[in-house]
């Protein structure tokens, strides 16, 4: 786990890079916590688009989040490129696994449980999403993570609207709703682009990044059937500005990452953008 002493790391915007599907990097106060780590080509039947896989993404990670354990989510091949004394953060019933494939530091959280992370605190919330790894194993609880310090970044996992999300949090800076999924269909407990729009007007964060769209694919429909890994941030950010015109919208295409700091939402939508081949590009929108 990599140790910071400086307090002007609190000061500095926080980074969220969206590495793909439900993987993003979030760096804030100094720490960097990965989510649901994808960080393969391959999936089962799943292919990733030809996004490449930067290896200091994994690297001098404070905390891992699981949000469930579907296969593109929790993905074990994945958590073994990573440093092995990495902390997992999971759901109940995820433990008894992670330690048979010898991951010892792993903390399950139930739904409404907290924990600290260096100046961080990390809440476990309810998703409406069926968690189980598949339909004949033992049920567990789909998740999404409120991460609390000088800034409030809400990561969703996978899931579809519920009511709580009217009071996840009063104070919410950014909000990485999933869009869409893997193929050209979705099924029960998703957010399609029109219902995370609306979405917004319950979580009201002041930016919102889309997740879960443009990665991981079937074999053959990158090619075949290609608009779905494309569309659906579009469309969400579409139907946001006319359900939701006070949350800014950053769509950042996988590979890429953005910065934002809590000042900054006073008066533009977004200070800087990093592309996956290391250009830092500006794009500073009025609000």
């Amino acid at each position: 786990m990599t140790v910071y002493n400086s307090s002007s790391l609190i000061d500095s915007p926080a980074t969220i890079t969206y590495i793909g599907h439900a993987t993003t990097l979030i760096e804030m106060d100094g720490l960097r916590i990965l989510t649901d780590p994808v960080l393969r080509g391959r999936v089962w039947h799943l292919r990733r688009k030809k996004v490449p896989i930067n290896p200091l993404w994994r690297k001098n990670i404070d905390a891992v989040l699981i949000s469930h354990l579907h296969w593109d989510h929790f993905d074990l091949p994945s958590l073994r490129l990573m440093e092995a004394d990495n902390c997992i953060i999971a759901p109940l019933g995820a433990a008894r696994m992670l330690r048979r494939h010898n991951f010892r530091c792993v903390q399950e959280l139930a739904i409404g449980q907290s924990l600290s992370i260096g100046s961080l605190t990390i809440t476990a919330t309810y998703a409406n999403h069926n968690g189980a790894r598949h339909k004949f194993s033992t049920p567990t609880d789909a998740l999404g993570y409120l991460i609390r310090g000088s800034r409030v970044v809400y990561f969703a996992g996978d899931t579809d609207l519920f009511p709580e999300m009217n009071s996840l949090a009063d104070d919410l800076d950014a909000a990485l709703l999933p869009v869409w999924g893997w193929g050209p269909t979705l099924g029960q407990g998703h957010l399609t682009p029109y219902r995370a729009a609306l979405s917004l007007q319950m979580l009201k964060p002041k930016l919102a990044i889309p997740i879960h769209w443009g990665t991981l694919h079937p074999v053959g429909f990158g090619h075949l059937k290609p608009r779905f890994l494309y569309d659906p941030p579009q469309v969400f950010a579409r139907y946001a500005a006319h359900l939701a015109p006070d949350v800014s919208v950053q769509v950042v295409a996988p590979g890429e990452a953005t910065y934002f700091d809590r000042a900054v939402f006073q008066k533009s939508h977004i200070v800087r953008r990093q592309t996956a081949d290391g250009r830092t590009v500006d794009r500073c929108k009025k609000r």
